[in-house]
């Protein structure tokens, strides 16, 4: 998907972008007959950016000199209250240029693989094609607001390809049957608690059937079965650079750790390490209830997950404090109640499994609470 660049790479591709953009090589050039053009699909990578792969579009052109990368991946950090704007969803990502060399040595360096399909179309596509990407980088059409399933740098890909054969040839062809959530996670081997946050974060969007193309791969797997005027589209699958996924190890960052966590606080039986627990829990859902309501992700909507993560959990520790258990017998009881809601929405979901976890652990401490503070009937012999 989408990749960060550091300010210094990002500011090299502006001084090439403004280059490239202003010289005579730009809009007035004509592509020989010996010309390609390509859709470049990038490995997965071990950093959270990195994580889904990229998509990126190749001209080359040995006659007039022509070997540039088109790259729709690249936001400023330098941005004006940038953490908010990404929240927000309204942060805007844009287009920058590299030459194919440093293109492959970045990733040659990072040792991911590379992939190559040479877009199977007539000369005058290939020009116009040519032509559109230009226009899109002069004109600032490059510059789009970041959605992660709707818009990114696989979805720019397909846009601008189908825009230039008036149609819209390039359509997903595999995995229509399956959530987003369900393709997504796979993508996630070795980084648990990557899965474990976006399981709880994504909503009720990414519950649907994935029928449009998001990632990488399903632009490179749907390419392969394409046809454009009675011919494939992208014949070939060239691979330019090929490395192993080797899964991220690390010591921390797995089911092990998840799992010693919340037999703690399963087993310390102290008020005071059940109340740390829920309150945590509840600060968590402040979190999901103000993105629910300030951000333009729509996979950060209708987030059922705060029945498991509910904002009341925070008012244990007002109860305690003024010493009213029947107000926290009945909060209690309210939460276990949304737990057992909250299970009959998870039945059948890719996540049920890595939340379950967290659902018990709430549970045992929230019927202990309970129990705690049942008001006792005295029993008169």
């Amino acid at each position: 998907m989408s990749r960060n660049f550091s300010s210094l790479k990002k500011n090299i591709s502006l001084i090439a972008l403004i280059l490239f953009s202003c010289s005579s090589f730009g809009q007035n050039i004509e592509l020989s007959k010996d010309s390609h053009v390509s859709v470049i699909t990038c490995g997965l990578g071990n950093e959270s950016y990195s994580l889904f792969g990229h998509t990126a579009l190749r001209v080359e052109d040995s006659i007039n000199g022509i070997d540039v990368v088109y790259n729709y991946g690249a936001f400023d950090f330098n941005t004006p209250n940038f953490v908010m704007k990404f929240i927000k969803g309204d942060l805007q990502y844009f287009a920058v240029t590299n030459s194919y060399r440093d293109f492959i040595n970045q990733y040659q360096y990072e040792k991911r693989s590379v992939y190559e399909q040479d877009l199977n179309i007539p000369l005058e596509l290939k020009q116009q094609l040519f032509e559109n990407l230009q226009t899109s980088l002069s004109s600032g059409e490059s510059y789009y607001t970041y959605k992660f399933i709707d818009k990114n740098c696989t979805s720019m890909v397909v846009d601008i390809i189908n825009k230039t054969l008036k149609t819209s040839a390039i359509t997903k062809r595999e995995n229509t049957e399956i959530t987003y959530r369900t393709i997504l996670y796979p993508y996630f081997d070795g980084h648990f608690y990557e899965k474990l946050g976006t399981s709880i974060i994504f909503g009720k969007k990414v519950d649907q059937l994935g029928t449009q193309i998001f990632l990488p791969f399903e632009l490179q797997k749907s390419l392969e079965k394409v046809t454009f005027q009675n011919v494939p589209l992208a014949p070939q699958n060239k691979t330019i650079l090929e490395f192993s996924n080797t899964k991220a190890f690390s010591w921390w960052n797995n089911p092990s750790t998840y799992s010693i966590v919340l037999l703690f606080f399963i087993f310390v039986r102290k008020k005071s390490i059940s109340l740390f627990y829920l309150s945590i829990i509840g600060v968590i859902s402040l979190f999901f209830t103000f993105v629910g309501f300030y951000s333009d992700h729509l996979e950060l909507g209708y987030n059922y997950n705060i029945l498991l993560f509910n904002p009341s959990l925070l008012l244990f520790l007002y109860f305690y404090w003024i010493k009213n258990k029947k107000a926290i017998y009945r909060l209690a009881g309210f939460n276990i109640f949304c737990l057992l809601v909250y299970i009959f929405f998870l039945i059948g979901k890719a996540h049920f499994i890595i939340v379950l976890p967290l659902v018990i652990t709430s549970g045992i401490l929230l019927v202990r609470i309970a129990i705690q503070n049942k008001k006792r009937i005295p029993i008169i012999i």
